[in-house]
């Protein structure tokens, strides 16, 4: 009787195959931020339009020439690059030269981003790292374009404009929502509602709150981000302006300045939570929205800038690989943090 033998095959992990890959979730990304832009280009015309458009070209080639010079399997078609453009431009006013968002799309591709390894590698995320290194040149961030919505001279040049092509809009409009909450005032030019629906002055992508939460919402139905990290960055600032307010006024008014003003719903739904630059347990991610919103609170209250998301993000980067080590779950037998239960002595009963 001939026995038959069965031959059994391991294949290498991982042995759970997802759908879902760095393309489509980064798909999911542009989808979701697609109504903001849209709604850039409506209230800073068209030139809002080009300088996406030359920012997303430039983190694409400039990733492209990278890889291609030092012989690295290209990438640019994961469409990570495509974000980075995307949220650069969201973060910056419209007035801005073209040439100075070329050089934060270099800064944030290849010093941010590829000299670390390239897309999950980094430790910072590359749109902030871009967008910050522009204080170089602080003076342009000092105020921001009127909206085309305004009347009479506060009317954004169109596409054309000899204004325009020089990258200078025909007034500014230094009366933002977060200089007035600096000063310790509540704003009298902006009502909540349109900090909510749009129309204020700022940049590009944080026109509208009500845009970036439809944003969160598909990111959310889609699995590609957890709420916690938004929920505790954005819960965080708000609860500090509601118990600490810079001046006087209803604290529920404060709140709610607080946290529709700037760039906070766009660095809290589409920045923080990086995969690469944040958190993986869900501990890890409480404690770093926490921290992102209190180092928010506190700049934007005590610093000298009106503004403080991008820095708090960037901070609480550097310390993404503790806070998963501390929130790491307790391996079976031993202690947290990958340390082993002490072996009992000889003759000693183990509890």
């Amino acid at each position: 009787m001939n026995e038959k033998k069965h031959m059994f095959f391991v294949s290498p992990s991982p042995h759970f195959h997802d759908p879902e890959d760095t393309r489509s979730v980064m798909l999911d990304v542009i989808i979701a931020l697609l109504p903001a832009v849209c709604l850039g280009i409506y209230f800073f015309g068209l030139r809002a339009l080009t300088l996406c458009i030359v920012s997303v070209t430039a983190c694409v080639v400039f990733e492209y020439l990278f890889q291609r010079i030092t012989r690295q399997r290209s990438t640019v078609y994961d469409l990570s690059a495509v974000v980075t453009g995307i949220l650069i431009v969201l973060c910056v006013p419209a007035h801005i030269p073209y040439w100075m968002i070329i050089v934060a799309d270099f800064f944030a591709i290849v010093i941010a981003k590829q000299l670390f390894g390239g897309i999950g590698q980094n430790f910072m995320n590359p749109a902030l790292v871009g967008r910050v290194f522009l204080f170089s040149w602080a003076s342009w961030f000092s105020a921001y374009p009127a909206t085309l919505t305004t009347s009479g001279a506060g009317r954004l040049p169109v596409l054309g404009d000899v204004a325009m092509i020089n990258g200078a809009p025909d007034i500014l409009s230094s009366a933002t929502p977060l200089a007035s909450l600096k000063q310790g005032i509540l704003p009298v030019d902006f009502t909540l509602r349109d900090l909510f629906l749009g129309n204020v002055a700022g940049s590009i992508g944080e026109v509208s709150a009500f845009i970036l939460l439809i944003g969160g919402l598909y990111l959310l139905m889609r699995g590609v981000i957890s709420i916690r990290i938004p929920l505790c960055f954005i819960g965080t600032v708000a609860l500090l302006n509601f118990v600490f307010p810079a001046g006087s006024g209803s604290r529920l008014s404060w709140a709610l300045y607080a946290i529709l003003s700037g760039g906070l719903m766009l660095g809290a739904i589409f920045m923080a939570t990086d995969y690469a630059t944040s958190p993986v347990t869900p501990v890890g991610q409480i404690i770093y929205g926490i921290g992102c919103g209190l180092i928010t609170y506190v700049i934007r209250r005590f610093g000298a800038y009106n503004e403080g998301v991008a820095f708090s993000i960037l901070i609480m980067n550097t310390i993404v690989w503790s806070i998963d080590k501390l929130s790491a779950p307790r391996r079976f037998g031993g202690l947290r943090g990958g340390a082993r239960q002490p072996r009992p002595e000889e003759g000693e009963v183990s509890k």
